[in-house]
C-alpha cells in the first residue's frame, strides 16, 4: 500500500464524480448523450518481476465513453425543431468548418439561412427554383422568400352529367346572357402567364338525339366549341369541333380566350370532357379542375421524415425547398466533443458518411419535435452514491498508510 495508490484511487473517483455530475447537469440538454468513466489498473513495469508477484500501484482513467442511444422524442409544434430518430448527426458549418450535432433546435437568421443557437449553418441538399433537389454536395440550407411564379392554365377537366331528359331550348339562337337558350352552364377560374385570373364559362345545349352543343369562353367572348354525342347508354362517343376551335381526341376541345393584363394573348386552353355522361338525372358537376395557379408567397413549411423541407404557398401550391442530411460515423465514440452539443470528426471516428435521412443505416427525422437527453437520473443518482463511497474508501487507504508510517516513526 502506498500514497500513490490511494491518490490514484481518489483521482479516479473524482473523475467518476465529474462525469456523473456532468450527466446530471445535462439531464435537460436537448440531444445530450450521457457518458461513463472507464478505468484501468496500473502495474509497475519490471522485466525481472514475476507475473505471480506483481502488485498493482493504482488505477487510471482509460476513457470517457459516451452512450449514443436514442433519447425520448417530444413534440414541440415548432417548425424548426427537428429530432433524429435513430443514428446520425446534423451536419453544421461554422464558416466552412464542419461540426456535427444531435441538437435539433434551429431558427432562421436575417438572410433566411437555417442556423442553431450558436449561429452555425445547418447543411443539406439545395433545391432549385422548381423544387428539384441537388444531391451532389451539401450546402447551408436557406429558406427562399421569393414568390412562386405563376403557371398559366393549359387544361380544364370537366366531368359532368347532362340530363338526358332536358328539352331542346325553344328560344334561338344561343346567347350566354339568356338562360332560356341553353340547358346547363358552369364556370371555372383560370390563370394567365402573369398569374392574372379569368373566369371561363361553359354552356351546354341539348340539340336532341344525344347531341349536345358546347360553348365556352370568357364573359363577352363566348363562342361555340362544337358538339359532343352520347350513345344510348349515356356514354360520350363523339366530338365535332366548330372552327376556330379544334378537337384532337374524343371529348376534347382546344380554343383560345383573350387576356388584357399584358400576359400572353390569346391564351390557348383545352377543355377535356372525358367521363361526362348523359343520364336521366339532374345536370351537375362531378369533377371540375384546371392546371394553372397564380403567384404565391411562402406561408409556412414543414420537415418530413426524409428531411425534405416542403414549403406551403398562399396559392395552395407546395414545393421542396431543400433536404436536411445526416452524417454517420463508424465509431461515434471517436468524435471530439467540442461543447455546445457539437462534435468534430477525428481519425478515430472515421470520415462522415453523408446521406438523406431514412437511407441505408441513417435515421429518420421528426419535424416539430426535439430529442431529449438520454440521461437516466435514477441510475445517475445511484452511481453518484457509489462514486462517493469509492472516494471515501480511497481516502481511508491514505489514512491507513499514514497510520502505518506513524507507527514506524514511533519505533
Amino acid at each position: 500500500m502506498s500514497y500513490d495508490t490511494g491518490l490514484s484511487g481518489l483521482a479516479a473517483a473524482t473523475n467518476d464524480l465529474d462525469v456523473i455530475g456532468n450527466n446530471i447537469a445535462n439531464a435537460n440538454t436537448t440531444g445530450f448523450k450521457q457518458s461513463t468513466a472507464q478505468f484501468a489498473d496500473v502495474y509497475a513495469n519490471s522485466i525481472a518481476t514475476s507475473v505471480n508477484n506483481q502488485i498493482g500501484i493504482g488505477t487510471q482513467l482509460a476513457a470517457v465513453q459516451q452512450d449514443f442511444s436514442q433519447g425520448t422524442i417530444n413534440t414541440t409544434g415548432q417548425a424548426l425543431n427537428v429530432a433524429i430518430n435513430g443514428t446520425g448527426f446534423f451536419q453544421m458549418s461554422n464558416n466552412g468548418s464542419l461540426t456535427y450535432s444531435r441538437n435539433g433546435v434551429f431558427q432562421l437568421d436575417k438572410n433566411g439561412f437555417i442556423t442553431n443557437a450558436q449561429g452555425l449553418d445547418l447543411m443539406g441538399y439545395a433545391a432549385n427554383g422548381t423544387g428539384v433537389i441537388n444531391t451532389a454536395s451539401t450546402v447551408p440550407l436557406k429558406v427562399p422568400t421569393t414568390n412562386v411564379p405563376p403557371t398559366a392554365t393549359a387544361n380544364i377537366t370537366a366531368q359532368l352529367n347532362l340530363d338526358a331528359q332536358d328539352k331542346t331550348p325553344t328560344v334561338t339562337p344561343f346567347s350566354a346572357t339568356n338562360s332560356q337558350t341553353y340547358n346547363y352552364s358552369t364556370s371555372i377560374q383560370t390563370y394567365d402567364t402573369l398569374g392574372g385570373s379569368n373566369q371561363v364559362n361553359m354552356y351546354f345545349v341539348n340539340n336532341g338525339g344525344g347531341v349536345w352543343g358546347v360553348y365556352g369562353g370568357t364573359s363577352g367572348s363566348v363562342s361555340q366549341l362544337g358538339t359532343v354525342t352520347f350513345n344510348s347508354s349515356g356514354t360520350l362517343t363523339g366530338t365535332a369541333a366548330t372552327a376556330p376551335a379544334t378537337s384532337a381526341a374524343t371529348g376534347q376541345f382546344t380554343f383560345t380566350i383573350p387576356t388584357t393584363d399584358g400576359s400572353s394573348n390569346p391564351q390557348s386552353l383545352t377543355l377535356n370532357l372525358t367521363g361526362t355522361t348523359m343520364y336521366g338525372s339532374a345536370d351537375g358537376v362531378n369533377n371540375l379542375a384546371q392546371d394553372g395557379f397564380s403567384a404565391g408567397q411562402l406561408t409556412n413549411f414543414s420537415i418530413g421524415a426524409n428531411g425534405i423541407l416542403t414549403g406551403n404557398y398562399s396559392n395552395g401550391q407546395t414545393q421542396s425547398l431543400g433536404q436536411i442530411v445526416l452524417a454517420n460515423f463508424n465509431n461515434p465514440n471517436g468524435l471530439q466533443d467540442l461543447g455546445g452539443n457539437e462534435y468534430a470528426a477525428t481519425f478515430s471516428s472515421g470520415v462522415p458518411q453523408i446521406s438523406a435521412p431514412g437511407s441505408t443505416n441513417h435515421g429518420t427525422l421528426t419535424g416539430g419535435a426535439l430529442e431529449s437527453s438520454n440521461v437516466d437520473l435514477t441510475t445517475q443518482l445511484v452511481d453518484l452514491i457509489t462514486a462517493q463511497r469509492n472516494y471515501q474508501a480511497n481516502a481511508q487507504t491514505i489514512k491507513t498508510q499514514q497510520t502505518v508510517d506513524q507507527t514506524l516513526i514511533n519505533l
